[in-house]
């Protein structure tokens, strides 16, 4: 695998650390921002529909596909938008979008809200690049784990287990899988928290009992070796007193 990165990351041992230790119930996934056509590994396909993003983060996580998709495999405008690959909707800009689903009390309340939201300049990106994290054929921007409450207590603690301090998790509610997960992460290097929105926990097979979390994957080894740590402490294991 080409490596953009100066000290390579081995891929699959850290996708069976986070898998093991946090009892995941499906893989992290591998995502990337593909500026051109050049940054997508030869023989890597296509995907061969129209779904939101969200949708094929739950794809590379549940079934375990490596693919990449461009503009016109995204459904959701909003995805597109946050994540570089299309212009933003008059509807969502002036805050109709959401208005009329009955999130917000006003128009003037979304477009506040979406003036907020994480994304990346229209035309960023050429194409997303996805797969499970320990099958990745390119280096990955961001790691996106899905899990229950106790591991992320666990990523969490590993996030601050070498200096410690607080995590600001930012989230709205909406947009929460592109925006908040992939997009802001991407953006500002820390890791984020989000609780899954509505769109993401119908298309994307988020449960009930899951939120969402968003890793630059250079963080990824020291959260590693943290949480091997972490999880070994007394009290960490789920239900213990």
């Amino acid at each position: 695998m080409a490596s953009d990165l100066k000290i390579p990351i081995n891929y699959a041992e850290a996708s069976a650390v986070l898998k093991n230790a946090l009892k995941l119930s499906g893989s992290p996934v591998a995502f990337r921002f593909a500026t051109k056509k050049e940054e997508i590994p030869a023989g890597m396909e296509k995907f061969d529909k129209t779904v939101r993003h969200c949708t094929m983060i739950g794809i590379a996580r549940r079934e375990g596909r490596i693919f990449y998709a461009t503009s016109d495999n995204h459904e959701c405008n909003g995805g597109a938008w946050s994540l570089g690959l299309r212009e933003i909707t008059e509807t969502l800009k002036n805050g109709d979008f959401y208005f009329k689903l009955g999130k917000f009390e006003s128009s003037a309340a979304c477009k506040r809200t979406l003036d907020r939201v994480a994304r990346l300049e229209t035309g960023f990106t050429h194409a997303t690049l996805y797969a499970p994290l320990e099958k990745t054929p390119f280096d990955p921007q961001v790691v996106i784990i899905v899990a229950n409450p106790w591991a992320m207590l666990k990523l969490s603690q590993s996030t601050l287990f070498r200096v410690g301090g607080r995590i600001n998790a930012e989230f709205a509610g909406i947009q929460s899988v592109c925006a908040d997960a992939c997009a802001q992460t991407y953006l500002n290097g820390r890791v984020n928290f989000s609780l899954g929105c509505d769109g993401s926990r119908k298309f994307s097979g988020i449960e009930d009992g899951e939120m969402v979390m968003g890793i630059p994957a250079e963080f990824i080894p020291e959260l590693v070796e943290s949480l091997k740590v972490v999880t070994a402490a007394p009290g960490s294991k789920p239900g213990a007193k």
